[in-house]
């Protein structure tokens, strides 16, 4: 039995620029640095809010290694490496240097749309072909494709390095479904910010988070208090945050998180093209949350 190690405030981890566009090996040791000290229980590297399809395969060599030194086994780490051609990620999960990871989060192939028997026969030879376990990512919304509980399950019950699955189908009756129905050894972790606490309730371990790069502290609170099953306190929290959850994402991730770093001070307000910044107006609202969180 592979256990799961990533429980509680994962963190997906943004990737900071400069103005030239470069990354800011500074800002990022920075983040790293305040994640940690903030209460994160892991980082999730190189996924959807790290801009992965703009970086070349040189930072994305340079990111990990960066982050595999200075996170130096303090808390896991948990690595994107997914794609639409799967033997294209087979030969990724083959040919990369996996020294200092502990995961591999792999989205379902998007764009091409497979049907149910594609994903688990995609996610079958992901799984055969790695020696880390494996975290499936369901992401309808930005893929094109929805993978079904009665799939998870399936590729629960045949592979045991697929140990977890991060679901952001926004399907809370899927979501129970996989829950109510998995083995005693596979776990689900909350792809939402803002569905977070109401998927804890349900027995959900804990979240990848984009609202956690900016405030770790407040929402690992939040999680271990609804780990803990003290839901009046967690929830309290959880309504705190609830503007802030719709703001971080109506310009698109991570447009939003990115703004509210920068108004913390913390990074530039950069993002590579085809995403832009979040509008002044979503960055005026955003900048009143900060200074009334007393940031």
């Amino acid at each position: 039995m592979i256990q799961n190690r990533f429980r509680g405030l994962g963190i997906a981890l943004i990737t900071p620029f400069k103005t030239d566009g470069s990354i800011d090996w500074d800002a990022l040791n920075r983040l790293v640095e305040y994640q940690i000290r903030g209460g994160a229980d892991f980082l999730c590297i190189m996924g959807t809010t790290a801009e992965t399809p703009t970086l070349t395969q040189e930072e994305k060599k340079q990111l990990k290694e960066q982050l595999v030194g200075r996170v130096a086994g303090r808390v896991p780490l948990l690595m994107g490496c997914g794609g639409n051609s799967t033997a294209a990620v087979v030969r990724e999960i083959q040919q990369t240097d996996w020294s200092g990871i502990d995961g591999i989060l792999s989205v379902c192939p998007y764009y091409n749309k497979p049907s149910q028997e594609g994903l688990y026969q995609h996610y079958r030879a992901i799984a055969e072909a790695s020696q880390l376990p494996i975290v499936l990512y369901n992401v309808p919304g930005r893929t094109g494709v929805n993978m079904t509980a009665e799939t998870t399950l399936r590729l629960a019950q045949d592979f045991d390095n697929i140990i977890a699955i991060k679901e952001a189908s926004g399907n809370i009756t899927q979501m129970d479904d996989i829950i109510k129905n998995k083995p005693r050894d596979f776990d689900v972790i909350s792809g939402d910010d803002g569905i977070t606490f109401p998927l804890i309730t349900l027995g959900a371990v804990g979240v990848i988070s984009v609202i956690g790069n900016a405030l770790p502290t407040e929402f690992s609170r939040m999680v271990r208090l609804a780990l803990k099953g003290e839901y009046d306190t967690a929830r309290t929290i959880h309504h705190k945050f609830a503007e802030l959850f719709k703001l971080l994402f109506v310009d698109g991730n991570p447009a939003g998180v990115k703004a509210m770093l920068s108004e913390m001070n913390m990074i530039e307000n950069q993002l590579r093209l085809p995403l832009v910044p979040t509008r002044l107006t979503t960055i005026e609202q955003i900048s009143r949350i900060v200074r009334e969180l007393g940031y």
